[in-house]
């Protein structure tokens, strides 16, 4: 969050990423299964289903990429916190079969345009 950015202004972004994010997902023959799957220790921003395989989703936007690229702020420590809402995940739903990893990289201009979209697949 920048320093200009209020919380409620940076959750209604994210929460417009999550929705843009989920739209071009499911044009691409993607099913959204799910949106903010609170975890123990983190949430999964949008639960999908491609082919035979669950693909969690963490999106990330940002207005502006003075603080790098959105992509860039998926570190360790939310590898292990999405790791660990994946397996919270699969005990819950009973899911059996493969999971995968991406991130929804979004740059929306000041009128929450989207300017850049990118998915990174098998990002784990």
């Amino acid at each position: 969050m920048g320093p200009a950015e209020s919380p409620a202004r940076h959750l209604a972004l994210g929460r417009a990423g999550e929705r843009a994010a989920a739209g071009w997902l499911e044009a691409r023959g993607y099913r959204v299964l799910g949106r903010g799957f609170l975890a123990r220790r983190g949430e999964i921003d949008l639960v999908c289903r491609s082919g035979d395989a669950l693909v969690l989703v963490e999106v990330k936007t940002r207005s502006s990429s003075a603080f790098g690229a959105p992509i860039e702020a998926v570190g360790p420590r939310k590898r292990r916190a999405l790791e660990a809402a994946a397996r919270e995940y699969r005990a819950l739903a009973g899911w059996r079969g493969p999971i995968r990893f991406a991130v929804f990289a979004l740059l929306v201009d000041r009128e929450g345009a989207i300017r850049e979209a990118e998915l990174v697949e098998d990002v784990f």
